[in-house]
């Protein structure tokens, strides 16, 4: 079993910052990479930001205004927003390609989501 807990959303003015963190318990053997998705109402889930193998890629929509990152040693995603814009507003989802122990290939995992709203 594996357990993905992400914290840090919330309701923040344009302009502002949040920053998202996503941590994975359980019977972690690797992590190929990890990822930050999000889901406007009425939207299709879209990537916002990944990282692994050494690179990172970003949606143009969030370019220069968010990072990505990771902390190994904790299995801990993380996403800072800055310059936050109303359309920004979305549940964010973290997603974690992993193999757990004794399994023969990756899955994905994902968090439970966070909901980020920007007021205008």
């Amino acid at each position: 079993q594996v357990q993905l807990v992400e914290s840090g959303g919330g309701l923040v003015q344009a302009g502002g910052s949040l920053r998202l963190s996503c941590a994975a318990s359980g019977n972690i053997f690797s992590i190929n990479a990890m990822g930050w998705y999000r889901q406007a109402p009425g939207k299709q889930r879209e990537l916002v930001a990944g990282i692994g193998g050494g690179s990172t890629n970003y949606a143009d929509s969030v370019k220069g205004r968010f990072t990505i990152s990771r902390d190994s040693a904790k299995n801990t995603v993380y996403l800072q927003m800055n310059s936050l814009k109303p359309e920004d507003t979305a549940v964010y989802y973290c997603n974690f390609r992993l193999l757990e122990r004794g399994a023969w290939s990756v899955r994905d995992a994902w968090g439970q989501g966070t909901q980020v709203t920007v007021s205008s």
